[in-house]
C-alpha cells in the first residue's frame, strides 16, 4: 500500500529550498499544500498563478487534479504528475501489451509465473512499477528525492480511489528514504528482482526536451552514486537485478550485464543472479 498521507515526510536540502515552493489554485487543497509545506520545509505561496511567479523556478502546484511539479514564468510548460488513471499510463493499462512489454520481459515474466516481489529502487515517477504492478507483481518503490516522492505518493493515493486501479495499487508498497541504505541494511529481506533506473550525468542537449526531464534535471541533478547502488542491489536481489539506461549509454560502473534487452530509445541491463523459478 502506499503511504497513507500524500506529502513527503521528510524535509527537502537546503540546496532545494530556495529553487521550490509549495502553492496552489483556487481549488487545491488548503490543507495538503500546509502539510506539504511544512514537511519539506519551503515557502506556501498559498494562491497563486504559476505564470506570475518569478522567486522560484518550480512549484509544487495543487489544483483540482491533484499535486503537479510546475515551472513557472510566462511560456513555461504544463504541470508533471504521477498519474496512473488517465492519459499515457492509463492508455498503456488497457492497450499495453501485458509481459510482452520490454520492462516485463527484462524482469523475466516471460519466463515465470510466479508473483515476484520487485523492489524499485529509484520509483520516480513510478510508472514502470505501475506497469509490473499490473503484471501481479509485488512493487516496495523507493524515491530519495522529497519533492518525487510527494508526487509519488500523490499520484498513488488518488488511483487507489479509483476501481480499475486499486487492485493495482495495493499491490505498491512507497516507502521513505534511500534505497542504498535499505539495501545495505542487516536483515533486510531479499527481493526477487531489483529494478533501477537511475539518473545518468547529462551530456546531450537534446535529451531535454520531454518536459518532465526539465523539471527533474532542476529538482534530482544527476544520481552519482549509480555504482554504488547497483553493487548493493547485486547483494541483494535473489533472480537479477534490472537496469533501464539511454539504449547508446554506457553500462553502470561495476559488474558487466548478463545480456540487454533494446528498444527504440531505451535499453534494459539485465544481470542474471540465479534462474528465475518456473511457478
Amino acid at each position: 500500500m502506499p503511504d497513507s498521507s500524500p506529502s513527503a515526510p521528510y524535509a527537502l536540502s537546503e540546496r532545494f529550498q530556495n529553487i521550490v515552493a509549495v502553492a496552489r489554485s483556487a481549488l487545491g487543497d488548503r490543507l495538503q499544500a500546509d502539510a506539504l509545506a511544512d514537511s519539506l520545509g519551503v515557502p506556501n505561496l498559498g494562491v497563486v498563478r504559476p505564470r506570475d511567479i518569478r522567486d522560484f523556478p518550480v512549484l509544487l502546484f495543487l489544483d483540482e487534479q491533484g499535486l503537479g511539479l510546475q515551472m513557472t514564468g510566462k511560456g513555461a510548460p504544463g504541470p508533471v504528475r504521477a498519474e496512473f488513471v488517465t492519459g499515457k499510463m492509463g492508455y498503456r493499462r488497457e492497450h499495453g501489451g501485458g509481459a510482452g512489454q520490454l520492462v516485463a520481459k527484462a524482469v523475466g515474466l516471460q519466463k515465470t509465473r510466479a508473483a515476484l516481489h520487485i523492489v524499485d529502487a529509484t520509483a520516480g515517477l513510478g510508472q514502470d512499477a505501475f506497469v509490473l504492478a499490473s503484471l501481479g507483481c509485488t512493487v516496495t518503490l523507493f524515491e530519495r528525492n522529497p519533492v518525487i516522492h510527494a508526487l509519488l505518493a500523490d499520484g498513488l493515493a488518488r488511483a487507489a480511489l479509483n476501481v480499475d486501479c486499486a487492485a493495482i495499487v495495493e499491490r505498491m508498497r512507497l516507502l521513505e528514504g534511500s534505497s542504498i541504505e535499505w539495501l545495505a541494511r542487516p536483515g533486510t529481506e531479499a527481493a526477487d528482482v531489483v529494478y533501477l533506473d537511475p539518473m545518468f550525468p547529462h551530456r546531450d542537449k537534446s535529451a531535454l526536451v520531454k518536459k518532465e526531464m526539465q523539471v527533474f534535471r532542476t529538482i534530482v541533478g544527476d544520481d552519482e552514486d549509480s555504482a554504488q547502488l547497483l553493487a548493493a542491489a547485486l547483494e541483494r536481489a535473489r533472480y537479477r537485478v534490472v537496469v533501464k539506461r539511454p539504449r547508446k549509454a554506457s553500462a553502470i560502473e561495476g559488474a558487466e550485464p548478463t545480456t540487454r534487452i533494446e528498444g527504440k530509445s531505451s535499453r534494459y541491463d539485465v544481470y542474471a543472479i540465479r534462474a528465475l523459478p518456473p511457478q
